[in-house]
């Protein structure tokens, strides 16, 4: 009973403590100046009932760091005390800023947000229920603001801060790729790669798979130059890698978006570019060797943080030099070389007419050979009832354990008039050829990289039917290229040529 009685007196007191009248001070809308905020307190989550004001921050630096004295107390104002449950805050400063680049970050238990024009609009905003998180937001600024930084607390903690500091930036080449399997990673404040922190590295020799978490939620993640929050960041990270001939499976996964390229970011075989939780995608691809530009995206919006990446291959052991094929009369006649034939059982020579769907034409067992060389082997395959209009073929390229390949995709037409090969696809100090069935005027041959930039430009004088030219391709480097023939705005021939150093 006594118990009872001290703890309903407690409530009675600290009932009428909270409820004695007072007079609010300060005016609830002018602006604190030099650093010093002026916040003004309401004793309600809706900015109603005001008690009164309160100041932070300093001449010396507008940060702060509020607890409001904990949990389930009576907070002093200048005015009126508040109760630490379900109460609101407003606050205001007039700052100028010289020319730079600055990064703003606020956190609190529970809502908040910060504007920089008055509160007309919202640079950071999370206005919501939560355990203590903070957010970065960086910007440029030049001149006077009014900022507005608004909270309110609903139940649990109090907690509310704020810093702002001139940005720091990184200083790498964010172009460079890293090599010996050891990405090379460019740290982003923002969630689209904003501005620029600093580097780190993943992988290492031999090993290109990596798993990161930054550290965990809401802490800073150092880079070589900058720390970063992890919470609204982007990443980028690159590596050139040189793979055999071989079937790869590629597996990238990411809370929150992530995407993967293999042609330094000209299309994505992997794009989950979205908010989610932890998730895991695979390509399987085949590569026909070389050199290729990796390219892994990452952003981080809220919750987890996770990025992931592994690379798997299966070797061929074929390697294809060569695939080409010429009609003569009503028949197409198809030629491929290869080298390194160990442990092919069969090629299957394939046709389409849309380029899509491939039915099986005939199958050419590897131990009969047109022309058996000490390294390569040429064979052959004549197509005999070829539709009308254009044929797609391709090889498939298929071992003693089952595992398979195929070669690049050509096209051709039966008799056509203007017919254009540029042969071989793959050349390692030997010289490219160029072949016309009929008279070619005025034509130009481009030379582009996987990416799309044009590398070189060869003109090419009058060519009369059936005539062969040689191309030079003797400054290129190691790498993929495609070769593309036109004559006035008609492209004659098209093919993905592979060089080796």
């Amino acid at each position: 009973m006594k118990t009872l009685l001290t703890v309903t007196l407690a409530v009675i007191i600290t009932s009428f403590a909270h409820a004695q009248s007072c007079t609010p001070g300060g005016d609830q809308t002018s602006f604190g100046t030099a650093n010093t905020w002026i916040g003004y307190i309401y004793d309600n989550q809706d900015f109603s009932n005001y008690a009164g004001y309160i100041n932070e921050g300093s001449a010396v630096s507008p940060d702060f760091n509020e607890p409001f004295g904990g949990d389930y107390i009576n907070y002093s104002t200048n005015g009126c005390p508040v109760y630490t449950e379900t109460f609101s805050a407003r606050y205001k400063l007039t700052k100028t800023f010289a020319a730079g680049t600055y990064q703003f970050m606020v956190g609190a238990d529970d809502g908040y947000r910060l504007s920089l024009d008055g509160g007309a609009t919202w640079i950071i905003n999370r206005w919501f229920d939560q355990g203590y998180a903070f957010t970065a937001y960086a910007t440029t600024l030049s001149g006077t603001y009014n900022m507005v930084l608004e909270y309110y607390e609903n139940g649990g903690g109090n907690r509310l801060s704020f810093s702002v500091a001139n940005l720091c930036l990184g200083l790498e080449d964010q172009l460079q790729y890293g090599s010996n399997d050891t990405w090379r990673g460019y740290i982003y404040q923002g969630v689209n790669f904003d501005h620029y922190t600093g580097m780190v590295t993943e992988g290492s020799t031999g090993n290109p798979n990596f798993n990161q978490n930054f550290g965990g939620s809401n802490t800073m993640y150092n880079t070589s130059s900058c720390s970063v929050p992890t919470e609204q960041f982007s990443a980028r990270y690159r590596l050139q890698k040189t793979f055999v001939a071989g079937n790869y499976t590629f597996t990238a996964g990411g809370d929150d978006g992530y995407r993967l390229s293999i042609d330094g970011g000209a299309t994505w075989v992997i794009n989950h570019w979205n908010d989610q939780g932890y998730n895991t995608s695979t390509c399987n691809t085949i590569l026909t060797g070389g050199s290729y530009n990796l390219v892994l995206e990452y952003y981080e919006n809220a919750g987890g943080n996770q990025l992931s990446f592994n690379v798997a291959g299966a070797l061929l052991p074929v390697q294809l030099i060569q695939f080409n094929g010429k009609a003569a009369g009503k028949n197409i006649g198809l030629h491929w070389k290869v080298t390194n034939e160990v442990n092919t059982d069969y090629y299957l020579a394939e046709r389409s007419i849309n380029g899509i769907d491939f039915e099986v034409l005939g199958r050419i067992y590897a131990v009969n050979p047109v022309v058996a060389t000490a390294a390569d082997k040429t064979y052959g395959y004549t197509d005999q009832s070829p539709a009308n209009g254009i044929n797609y073929y391709r090889l498939r390229m298929v071992d003693n354990d089952g595992k398979f390949s195929y070669s690049p995709v050509i096209k051709i037409i039966p008799n056509e008039k203007k017919a254009v090969s540029i042969y071989p696809s793959v050349v390692n100090r030997t010289p490219v050829y160029l072949q016309t069935s009929s008279a070619l005027a005025n034509g130009l041959v481009d030379i582009f990289d996987m990416t799309g930039k044009k590398m070189q430009q060869i003109k090419l004088r009058s060519l009369s039917a059936g005539q062969t030219i040689t191309l030079s391709l003797s400054t290129m480097h190691a790498g993929n290229y495609i070769a593309v023939c036109t004559e006035g705005n008609e492209v004659r021939a098209k093919q993905i040529i592979i060089v080796r150093q």
